[in-house]
């Protein structure tokens, strides 16, 4: 069944109010909000490359007041251990009985802070959870529940002390962006407000945590033509035939791509996706998944400048690609 074009208007508006919503919080980086609301409601998760003081913890704590879920925050450090994490099973000696005990990643919303700052194992204890949204401790699986999402954050200038994300853990990202320094009006504003310590507090909720997996649900049913798919395909092609990387946008990518557009498609009120919405996304969900051959990238080579160029030379489909 495809989104109809009534349910496409319904969802691009209330859309927007969420976005409005965060934007309350979150000053001057309505795009950054679009991008973080479309990885919630394809069900992926978002990496942000930032230095510190940027408004993570605020767009993390901003995001569940308007969708009324919980939110947690894990400062990932080198001495992190993944029960840390996840969670950990006590033995209760008035019941001598095990017991589970929750970790932080089980909330709405997560905000891994420093991700890299943490050592592969504890890096790993992400894994699962990201792909299935469960976590299996002592044998036993445990669901996340819905919506789940990661923000995850590294310092892109600050490289003491840190390890660097895997492939496979870079590849269960679906977006990686920043939020950056807010504009000159924005940073006025924030100056000006220096009495308002956490901007979501003063928040209200928009919709229910049950209604943002209804949102995806709908989101998945936007139409997208067989020749927006080869179109995805040829790129993720072209990305692992370049001579300048070692690998290029995995299977999981491209199913990225594909969520990742629907959603898009219908935050702006089209039951079908376009082909321009999968240039649009490109940058962000693909750039971070581009393994890079060490002599082309010593002789300058980037992901972008790969991405881009592939787009440039992929001929996309001229027709409309409409429900």
């Amino acid at each position: 069944m495809t989104m109809t074009s009534e349910q496409a208007a319904w969802f691009a508006e209330t859309f927007e109010k969420l976005v409005a919503n965060v934007g309350q919080a979150v000053l001057g980086k309505e795009h950054v909000i679009r991008l973080t609301f479309t990885a919630m409601l394809a069900e992926g998760h978002v990496l942000f490359e930032d230095a510190p003081g940027t408004g993570k913890t605020s767009l993390a704590r901003a995001l569940a007041a308007t969708v009324q879920g919980s939110h947690n925050r894990i400062q990932f450090t080198p001495d992190l251990l993944p029960s840390d994490v996840t969670g950990v099973t006590i033995y209760d000696q008035k019941t001598q009985k095990f017991e589970f005990h929750k970790g932080p990643v089980f909330s709405n919303i997560v905000l891994a802070d420093e991700i890299n700052r943490a050592s592969p194992k504890t890096q790993s204890a992400l894994l699962e959870v990201m792909e299935e949204s469960r976590v299996t401790v002592d044998g036993t699986t445990y669901d996340a529940g819905r919506p789940f999402m990661v923000l995850a954050t590294q310092n892109p200038i600050e490289q003491a002390g840190t390890y660097r994300l895997p492939e496979a853990q870079l590849d269960r990202f679906l977006i990686k962006t920043s939020i950056g320094y807010p504009d000159h009006s924005s940073t006025v504003r924030l100056l000006g407000g220096t009495n308002l310590k956490d901007r979501s507090k003063d928040l209200s909720a928009i919709i229910t945590t049950q209604a943002v997996a209804d949102m995806a649900d709908l989101a998945a049913t936007t139409h997208v033509d067989t020749a927006v798919l080869e179109y995805i395909s040829r790129l993720c092609e072209e990305t692992r035939n370049a001579t300048e990387t070692r690998l290029g946008v995995s299977v999981r990518g491209a199913l990225a791509m594909v969520r990742a557009a629907k959603v898009w498609a219908a935050g702006q009120g089209r039951n079908f996706v376009l082909p321009d919405d999968v240039k649009e996304l490109a940058p962000v969900v693909w750039t971070h998944r581009l393994v890079m051959d060490p002599e082309a990238e010593f002789s300058g080579a980037t992901p972008e400048v790969v991405l881009a160029r592939v787009l440039a030379e992929v001929a996309a489909p001229q027709q409309r690609a409409s429900a």
